[in-house]
């Protein structure tokens, strides 16, 4: 495990990258400006399952293979992608509904609870970066003469985790007063759904061109 002022230099390094914009925060951001604060938080605990899976992975090695694999990589990155565009595509084509359509929609969406969190579990586990990431920075203060390099890796993964998590629930809270605000203004709520579906397929996009 780290030391005391390895902690402090983990944690503070971990905060500095948790509240960078970054995919996951810019995925809260667009789901908490289409749905409001609820979505948004959601979205926020579908992010944070879907990081813990990779923080799981690369604990017991399975994200090894991302790293050494191009085509493990290239294959769950085009997945992530697809998906991320799926959901912006559908975004944009909801324009496309009445006002009246869009009402009942909005009415319908607490029965829909399960979704923004399992869209966000499977948008975090489909980006093949958060892996990289695990791999490339926790390493660095995992000291195997110290004891067991799994408990540490997986504590330090956690923290990360919650860090994050903490930064895009902030997001969710705040961006989701303002989605609140869009949902009862028509032609702001034109706009804002305009606004989610290109960023999540600009997400999409960037992660589909990412390299290895």
């Amino acid at each position: 495990m780290p030391d005391l002022s390895e902690w402090w230099i983990f944690l503070g390094t971990a905060t500095l990258i948790a509240v960078a914009p970054g995919p996951g925060i810019l995925y809260v951001l667009a789901r908490s400006l289409h749905g409001g604060r609820a979505e948004g938080v959601r979205s926020a605990l579908g992010t944070f399952l879907g990081a813990a899976v990779h923080v799981l992975a690369a604990t017991i090695g399975l994200s090894a293979l991302l790293a050494t694999s191009a085509l493990a990589f290239t294959v769950v990155k085009l997945l992530g992608a697809a998906y991320l565009i799926y959901l912006g595509a559908r975004t944009l084509w909801e324009l496309r509904g009445a006002p009246a359509e869009q009402a009942e929609q909005r009415a319908a969406a607490p029965k829909q609870r399960g979704s923004a969190v399992t869209q966000g579990l499977v948008t975090e586990v489909l980006n093949p970066k958060t892996a990289m990431f695990f791999l490339a920075f926790i390493p660095q203060f995992v000291h195997p003469e110290r004891g067991s390099q799994s408990i540490a890796f997986l504590a330090l993964g956690l923290a990360f985790v919650v860090l994050a998590s903490t930064a895009d629930l902030l997001v969710a809270v705040f961006a989701g007063s303002l989605g609140t605000w869009i949902a009862n203004n028509p032609r702001w709520q034109r706009r804002q759904h305009a606004a989610s579906g290109t960023t999540l397929i600009g997400l999409g996009g960037a992660l589909a061109l990412s390299q290895q």
